[in-house]
This record gives structure tokens, sequence and C-alpha cells, in this order.
């Protein structure tokens, strides 16, 4: 009977430490469980932090640039730009405004001289009577040309189309997908050298402006056309007739780098 009493226990013995080692085992799946349901839950919000921080960088125009720098707006008493003449269009492409540039070049004189836009340096600001401007009085220092997701002082953007850039702008309210088609479109332009050892650019300014009479306008000096679609064919022939041309290039061939101003895109 003593034997007997002694399996006895021995067998309650073996019975308790089974089951001690299933709940062991049991807890040690629980906790994989709760790991395994961590780790996804981490997984996901990771995706959802990338898939935000995309959404943003495309709603900022695509690749934005944490690093671009906008140069500060001029500061002094403003000067006041007489009102810019009209005259006749003769760029061949339908639904340009040309302005009076007479005098300078003296390749693209089209009206009277005591109304062209002016060219002199000022450093305060400007109040342009086009909106955007298409030249005038603007400041020494120019804009380094390329994509900006935020709105630049006219004074610098003058700059450069006098030495030939062309500016696009944009109403801050245009669809994201179509700014898209702008950068894409600035983009594809070829990379011009204005020689003398300066860096080569696409003379190309793009920029979101408050207030255009237009969702897009494209500008040069003395010329502007508006647009309404990215995909118009007018965009082009604009960029090809105006940019970097040594007849409606005042200052052709200015530099359109190693002025002021970081782009988010070049």
């Amino acid at each position: 009977m003593a034997n007997s009493k002694k399996r006895s226990q021995a067998g309650r013995k073996q019975a308790a430490r089974e089951r001690v080692a299933a709940m062991r085992a049991e807890q040690k799946r629980a906790e994989r469980r709760r790991n395994l349901i961590t780790v996804g839950a981490i997984g996901a919000a990771v995706v959802i932090v990338g898939g935000g921080i995309g959404w943003y960088a495309a709603s900022r125009g695509g690749g934005g640039s944490s690093a671009e720098v906008v140069p500060a707006t001029p500061s002094g008493a403003p000067q006041s730009q007489p009102a810019a003449l009209v005259v006749p269009n003769t760029s061949g492409i339908s639904g340009v405004v040309a302005y009076d540039t007479a005098g300078w070049p003296a390749a693209s004189k089209n009206g009277p001289a005591d109304r062209a836009l002016g060219h002199d340096h000022v450093t305060v600001p400007v109040t342009y009577s086009v909106t955007p401007p298409v030249g005038g009085n603007h400041n020494p220092v120019w804009l380094n040309c390329g994509v900006y997701e935020n709105p630049v002082p006219s004074e610098y953007a003058v700059h450069d189309i006098e030495h030939g850039a062309i500016w696009i702008t944009y109403q801050p309210s245009l669809p994201q997908a179509e700014v898209s088609q702008l950068r894409s479109f600035v983009g594809r332009q070829s990379v011009l050298s204005p020689g003398g050892g300066a860096a080569g650019s696409r003379y190309m300014d793009l920029t979101p402006y408050p207030g255009l009479p237009a969702p897009i306008v494209v500008s040069s000096w003395g010329f502007q056309l508006r647009l309404t679609s990215p995909t118009d064919p007018r965009l082009q022939q604009f960029v090809d007739k105006f940019r970097f041309s040594p007849q409606y290039s005042p200052e052709y061939p200015g530099e359109c780098t190693g002025g002021t101003g970081t782009p988010a895109a070049t």
C-alpha cells in the first residue's frame, strides 16, 4: 500500500508539472502573439507616416526640398512703377500681351520710349503696374533660377527675366497635379550656358504667386501670356520665342546662377 501511495503522489506531481509546463507554453505563445501584433502595429504606423510624408511632399509640388531659401522682401519706402504701356503683339503667339520695351535692346524697339519699362537697380520694394511684373526697376541681385514652392519677391525675379529667364507663375490654389505638370515642363527644357565660365541654367523660374489674374501666367521681359492649363501648347511656344533670346533679353547673356535664393529644384 505504501508503494501505491508513493506512485499516486508521483503521478499527481507529474501531472502538476505538466500543467505548469502547459501554462508556461501557453504564456509564451500569448507573448509571441502580442509581440507580433505590436510589430505589425509599428509597421503599419511606419507605412502611414511614410505615406503621409510622401503625400505632403507631393502636395508641395512633388519632390520638394526643405533646403529652399527665398530671399527676404526688400525693405524701405516702396517705389511705384508707372503704368506700363501696352503695344501691338508682334510675337505671333495668340493671347500674348506686349508692353513697351523701346530702347533696350535696340533690336526689340516696339513702342514710344517715354513709356518703356525701366531698368534701374533699386534696393527698395517696387509696386509694379502689371501682375506679375513683366519688367521695370528691380533689385541689383537676381534670383537663382529654378522651381520655388513659395512666393518669391518680384524685385529679384524681374532681374531674372531681364537676363532672359521665363517666369511661370501659378495661383496657390492650382491643383497639385497641374503644379506637378508645370514642374515636369520646366524639367524638360534644355540647359543653356551664358558662357564666360558661368554655370548653365534652364533660365526658368516656377513659383506660386498670390493674386494672379489667371490660373497660370507666363512672363518674359515685356511679354506676358495668361493660361488656364499647363498643357496649353502656347506655353512651349512662349518659352521657345523669348527664353534667353538675344533679341528679347535686355541683358543677354546675363547669368541665372550666382545670385540669391535657393530653389527647391533646378
